[in-house]
């Protein structure tokens, strides 16, 4: 359905919707605050059946996205994201399943002290509570999103965009049917139904029912997120990621690295999109080779262009820009210390990686790049909460508070103190 049919709520309905559908996750939340590990993880076992189970039903529903986005002229980017299969439903399911195996968090001790009037103080995680997950494109996140808050013992919102409806309705529909399998409340993984914009205000606006919103799309729904909500926002900027080919790089490991970071996926937002070649690195030329012979459009600046006739020269827009494409910046640099300098410059702290066989060069860039997660002699295609050993993943986080980097269960808890004592007052 689409914003506006009759059987969707009036604009005048947002608040009223999302104030309804938030006071529903706040009870459900509280019995999985409570819930056991196996309770919740044989709820995601059946959920993850369910999404086998339902599997041509799902793609179906996928099939009539698809075309819908190909004829509104979504970006190649955005279809590929968008596009499911067999296979990709089959690794849903597969990440539901990982997330049940994965240690529990909820009450797991972070650390204990004894005070010197004989008080214990421990501190133990507890579920954030209600999470509102806005997104776009990744009919995945649906699932994700939903297995990682109820293992996690909270309850979400789910809000997905309107380019994935259909598909976001069969895959909640099958994780429905999971919950309702082993008990738990339906309640605990809610889909928005309706794709009326108005919702994705109400939802910023419902603090005391939403505990954390989480978005997860382009430049335009983040910003909207971070200067509308009145909850707190875990956010995911762009993946401007940068590889940096150290003059100590291994040639063959360089080719492979620079290819594989940006060709594996180029829709995805760990694909490197800037790409660093060291002056004193000896063969720039077969990096270029290989990425243009692998389809990928080159920009350089004027060294880089000056090596090939099928290097473009970048503009200065081109060191800022996420391009989820097969196209790739690339600029030479005079050093580590000038690669460092490029990448504070103009990284979105998401990932970064150096290409180096020099120890002490990959240290210090390491300990410099302050980005939420860097790589030293690895893809940045790597940078995903399922290659980290986290399941599934909520998002990769670019801030500073609370949860930094691909966000799984741990992530998507808080703490509380416990204190014991014996009858102690404070003088």
């Amino acid at each position: 359905m689409n914003a506006g049919t009759p059987t969707e709520p009036r604009l005048a309905d947002a608040d009223a919707l999302i104030a309804e559908m938030g006071a529903r996750a706040r009870t459900a939340a509280k019995q999985l605050a409570t819930a056991t590990t196996e309770r919740k993880a044989a709820a995601l076992r059946a959920a993850a059946a369910q999404l086998r189970a339902q599997a041509p039903a799902i793609l179906d529903a996928n099939a009539r996205d698809m075309a819908a986005g190909e004829s509104g002229g979504l970006t190649a980017a955005m279809l590929d994201r968008l596009r499911l299969d067999e296979g990709r439903l089959n690794g849903i399911a597969d990440a539901v399943e990982a997330v049940a195996a994965l240690p529990d968090p909820v009450g797991a001790e972070i650390d204990r002290a004894v005070r010197p009037n004989g008080m214990e103080l421990v501190r133990v995680r507890v579920p954030l509570g209600v999470i509102g997950i806005i997104y776009e494109s990744r009919p995945n996140v649906t699932a994700d999103a939903a297995a990682l808050g109820l293992m996690a013992g909270n309850a979400v919102i789910l809000r997905g965009g309107s380019e994935a409806v259909h598909s976001n309705r069969a895959i909640h529909a099958a994780l429905a049917a999971g919950l309702a399998e082993s008990g738990l409340p339906a309640d605990a993984a809610q889909l928005v139904p309706v794709q009326d914009r108005a919702a994705v205000g109400a939802m910023l606006r419902a603090q005391g029912l939403i505990d954390i919103i989480i978005p997860r799309g382009g430049k335009g729904l983040v910003a909207r997120v971070q200067e509308e909500a009145r909850v707190p926002v875990l956010a995911h900027l762009d993946g401007i990621n940068h590889l940096y080919i150290d003059g100590a790089a291994d040639p063959a490991k360089a080719v492979s690295l620079a290819v594989n970071a940006k060709m594996r996926r180029t829709g995805i937002c760990g694909a490197t999109e800037t790409i660093l070649i060291d002056r004193a690195y000896s063969a720039p030329l077969e990096i270029i080779d290989a990425l243009v012979r692998a389809g990928c459009e080159v920009r350089g600046d004027k060294a880089i262009a000056a090596l090939s006739p099928h290097v473009t020269p970048a503009d200065a827009g081109d060191w800022d820009s996420e391009y989820l494409d097969a196209i790739v910046s690339i600029a030479e640099v005079n050093g580590v210390d000038a690669a460092l300098a490029h990448i504070d410059a103009h990284s979105s702290r998401h990932t970064d990686a150096i290409v180096t066989e020099d120890a002490a060069t990959a240290d210090r860039f390491l300990a410099e790049v302050d980005s939420a997660i860097v790589m030293h002699n690895a893809s940045t295609q790597f940078a995903d909460g399922g290659e980290f050993g986290l399941g599934a993943e909520i998002g990769i986080a670019t801030g500073r508070l609370h949860a930094r980097g691909p966000v799984a269960l741990e992530g998507l808890t808080t703490y509380k103190w416990l204190v014991r004592g014996t009858g102690q007052t404070r003088p």
